[in-house]
């Protein structure tokens, strides 16, 4: 049985990493699939490898007047979601004396303006008894050196699953997140480091995990699955953790 059969679901970021491994998840599982991205080019790209159950739309989700053109691009391809998984973002590291104003104002922009801002605007278009799943991390579980804007701003995130919970009870809409720990994809390419910096960082963190390796992008697409179907239907203003046991073992 599918669990997510003849559900709608939309992924925003979901050209690469997590948001695509979780687009072909639910595709799998039976959902029809609107992915979102920043570029036509890379845009076209993931729905060559989604197939005919998948659709796209360009939109940069720390643009405002992108995330205000959305409902009209939705009504385009389904008049209603049965699940919103809100995994756009990234990440930018530096020391606290060496953080910029344009990094501070970029990275709020667009992990909680912008996360904050799609949940509303696609709000009216939740079916009841739908969901809103959340992309935090496990940074905001512990102090992590020149992490201090980006653990800041997924802390803000994190903050937006259990408001988010609290008023949509009403309606029905279970607001949950995943916290995914260290994983493959592409992130680290977009910190602005160099690849000898993040082959250096990934060296130093992989001794330091429990399984001594991150997670592959299909774990964590599985527990996101998860968290939309209904086996997950007790689950409510709910971080998943799914960093192999990081946090807990020491």
């Amino acid at each position: 049985m599918k669990r997510l059969k003849n559900k709608v679901a939309l992924i925003t970021g979901g050209t690469s990493g997590i948001g695509l491994e979780t687009a072909k998840t639910f595709i799998e599982e039976g959902a029809q699939v609107i992915v979102t991205g920043r570029f036509q080019t890379t845009l076209n790209d993931a729905l060559a490898q989604l197939g005919s159950n998948a659709y796209g739309i360009v939109s940069d989700a720390g643009l405002m007047s992108d995330i205000l053109e959305l409902p009209k691009k939705l009504n385009s391809i389904a008049p209603k979601l049965d699940i919103l998984f809100l995994n756009a973002g990234y990440g930018k590291f530096a020391p606290i004396e060496m953080v910029m104003e344009s990094m501070f104002d970029e990275l709020f922009t667009t992990l909680v303006k912008g996360t904050f801002f799609t949940a509303q605007t696609f709000l009216p278009f939740l079916n009841e008894g739908g969901n809103i799943i959340f992309n935090t991390s496990v940074v905001t579980q512990y102090g992590s050196s020149y992490a201090s804007v980006y653990s800041a701003a997924k802390s803000a995130v994190a903050s937006f699953v259990k408001t988010f919970a609290a008023e949509l009870t009403s309606q029905k809409i279970r607001v949950n997140a995943i916290s995914p720990g260290y994983t493959v994809t592409n992130g680290f390419q977009k910190t602005g480091m160099t690849e000898d910096q993040i082959q250096g960082v990934i060296a130093s963190v992989v001794p330091t995990l429990p399984f001594k390796r991150f997670a592959q992008p299909s774990e964590i697409a599985k527990a996101v699955a998860f968290l939309a179907s209904e086996d997950a239907s007790y689950l409510h203003g709910t971080e998943l953790v799914a960093d192999g046991g990081y946090t807990v073992i020491k």
